[in-house]
């Protein structure tokens, strides 16, 4: 059995348990010596927690009924050395109000500071602790009258106050505790009393329950219609803890992944395998006619249908010490999904391997692979790639779905002037045309549209692609094999041995392919190609350093577009506000009057985010005499960068900010993505 401490000083008996006090064992062994105790007449008992990180329902009902067992014998009970998580739980539990914690010296100056609030509206009480403005709560009040919603929740809205700021006068205004919510101010066997789904609907949290006492963190206890659903679905008594909304979100996320039964997933796991071994990939493509399969086969497939519904352009799935985590790539920017443990992930990679046809027992070797799914009423395919680490094997998977792609050069959110130029270098019979930005900036997506826009039966359209990951009819389309030989350079060579009248190279990433793309645009060939630069003049400079004389580049470039993805406003939290003097000023709009400016406030659809979707922003370099000229010189980047200065040229954050007046994007989003290169 779990040792308990034990020891006298005066009167006093002092038991310490050395162990978990959620482990039914020590805290049966703790029982046991306090029965112990009582029998010998030994009632004024000190319990130090020094030991104990953390605390479940049953240990707080335990303390509570020695106590009342103690006082009738002219004892009592206290506790010493309590962390700090274990004293916030005494606090929300209330025990502290019956049992003495030394270790909580505020509770006093606490008590007192609450009575000061109880009297006076939540508007004074911001005012006086200067929180909110009296202009903003006038037109808080104003909003309050038009839409009946709450003032706290209005002002958390507009961006007037904070939401912990809010929470704290509310919490001593109303008598309630506030919570700052982390692992271990709840029990874990407790929060799952309620449905997840009535949970997340609720945006509540169960803590703990204490005999017919429910303690649930929210933050809106004056919603009372939720308050009195939760009494009836318990048939508890609701003591609700004020906690903010967000971080009640993410621990009811974090318990959904928690809530993962390793044993069910990896029961029968071989014979789920030997099922998929003896088919071949077709027999479970469709993976929306596989929901009654495996629990590994069904976590993938959903994984896989849920990516592929809210849009992600990524997968990763990422061994740790303790746990497997899944993220999603959405807009650009990776969430985190899912936290199943590490004892399945060994399993989820043996699945994903099997519907790439690669080998499950290579583990040391990083692998790719593809997988084609039809899910949702489409085909969508999926690049697999491997990369073994010290936890095991990192999974990424590329969802390349043509219903998110855009093959329309109207589509590409090109503004009017920029989407002139841009078809004018495209109806030049012949020059270099490239597309510049870094990684996931939509570099192919552009050039899939300029191509889908030059396609017809008249012309010959060949392309070099590493990998082909869209399909277009009449476009003859090559994939690049370097094991085999086959570069970019190489198939370039034959290429123009084939007629070409457009040829699109997918990368340049090299002084041979660049020198021969230069060649095939002097000699009569329309080539588009994407290089990976900040801007549309590192193309130039880029160029030059690999190799190429400014001479032939002068020749054969005739215009760069520059691109990057910004997020957008999501359309389902978008709200309004007036720029502030700063940016009024730092973007020069003083002649404008009031600037109104977008912004999201975070909500489900968009992951809390405040961003769904994402929109282009570009700079289109033409090449015209002067260029050229300039060019011939070898110039560096600052030359260039003053030259199209000079020229007036449309720039990445000159269109990101007119994105952002247009109520697309956010200057924070065209700050971060722009001017961060």
């Amino acid at each position: 059995m779990t040792e308990i401490t034990r020891s006298r000083v005066g009167t006093n008996t002092y038991l310490a348990p050395q162990g978990s006090l959620a482990d039914s064992l020590t805290l049966e062994a703790l029982q046991q010596e306090v029965d112990s105790c009582i029998v010998k007449s030994e009632t004024q008992l000190i319990i130090d927690l020094s030991h104990v990180p953390t605390l479940a329902s049953k240990v707080i009902e335990s303390l509570l009924d020695w106590q009342d067992d103690l006082i009738p014998k002219g004892g009592k009970l206290t506790i010493v050395n309590a962390n700090p998580v274990n004293q916030d739980v005494f606090y929300i539990t209330e025990l502290d109000n019956y049992i003495q914690v030394v270790t909580r010296h505020n509770e006093t100056a606490r008590d007192e500071s609450s009575a000061i609030y109880k009297n006076k509206r939540l508007g004074d009480l911001l005012i006086d602790k200067k929180l909110v403005t009296p202009e903003n709560l006038d037109k808080a009040l104003q909003l309050q009258s038009a839409t009946g919603k709450r003032m706290g929740s209005i002002l958390v809205e507009k961006g007037w106050v904070s939401e912990t700021d809010l929470l704290k006068i509310l919490s001593k205004q109303l008598g309630i505790p506030y919570l700052h919510l982390r692992p271990g101010v709840w029990d874990t066997a407790i929060s799952n009393i309620i449905n997840k789904d009535t949970q997340q609907r609720l945006n509540i949290l169960p803590l703990f329950k204490i005999h017919k006492n429910l303690i649930v963190a929210t933050s809106d206890p004056q919603n009372l219609n939720a308050l009195d659903e939760l009494r009836k679905l318990t048939g508890c008594t609701i003591k609700p803890v004020l906690a903010k909304s967000e971080e009640i979100a993410r621990q009811y996320k974090d318990s959904m992944d928690d809530e993962i039964d390793i044993s069910e997933y990896l029961t029968n796991l071989e014979e789920d395998f030997e099922v998929v071994e003896e088919n071949k990939l077709e027999d479970f493509a469709t993976i929306d006619e596989m929901s009654s399969g495996s629990p590994v086969v069904n976590l993938v497939n959903a994984l896989i249908q849920r990516s592929i519904r809210d849009g992600a352009s990524d997968i990763h799935i990422e061994p740790s010490r303790a746990k497997c985590r899944v993220r999603f790539r959405l807009d650009g920017v990776l969430y985190e999904v899912m936290n199943p443990a590490y004892e399945m992930h060994p399993a989820i990679v043996s699945r994903l391997k099997i519907m790439a046809n690669l080998d499950i027992a290579e583990r040391r070797l990083p692998q790719d692979g593809r997988i084609q799914v039809n899910t949702q009423g489409r085909s969508v395919d999926l690049r697999l790639s491997t990369l073994p680490g010290i936890f095991g094997e990192k999974i990424v998977l590329r969802v390349l779905d043509e219903n998110q792609s855009i093959l329309d050069i109207n589509k590409l959110a090109l503004s009017d002037a920029n989407q002139a130029a841009f078809i004018n270098l495209l109806n030049r019979s012949h020059g270099l045309i490239l597309v510049t930005g870094p990684t996931g900036s939509g570099k192919t997506t552009t050039l899939y549209a300029a191509i889908n826009h030059l396609n017809s039966i008249e012309k010959s359209i060949v392309t070099i692609e590493d990998p082909v990951e869209y399909q277009v009819d009449i476009v003859n389309q090559n994939q690049v094999k370097e094991a085999i030989g086959l570069t970019f350079a190489n198939i370039l060579k034959h290429v123009l041995r084939q007629d070409p009248d457009i040829i699109m190279v997918g990368e340049i990433r090299d002084h041979q392919t660049a020198e021969i793309a230069v060649q095939a645009a002097l000699t009569g060939h329309l080539v588009l190609s994407t290089l990976h630069t900040n801007e549309s003049t590192g193309a130039i400079t880029r160029l030059i350093e690999m190799g190429i004389e400014p001479y032939l580049l002068s020749s054969s470039l005739i215009g760069v577009v520059a691109q990057r993805l910004l997020r957008t406003v999501c359309k389902d939290c978008k709200t309004s506000y007036l720029a502030s003097p700063e940016e009024i000023d730092r973007y020069c709009w003083q002649d404008q009057g009031q600037v109104r400016l977008m912004k999201g406030r975070g909500c489900p659809v968009c992951y809390d985010s405040g961003y769904k979707g994402r929109v282009a922003v570009h700079e289109v370099l033409t090449v015209d005499s002067p260029l050229q000229k300039l060019m011939v010189t070898n110039p560096n980047q600052d030359q260039l960068l003053e030259f199209v200065k000079n020229k007036g040229m449309r720039t990445l954050f000159g269109d990101g900010v007119d994105r952002a007046l247009q109520g697309s994007t956010t200057l924070e989003e065209v700050v971060r993505v722009v001017a961060s290169g």
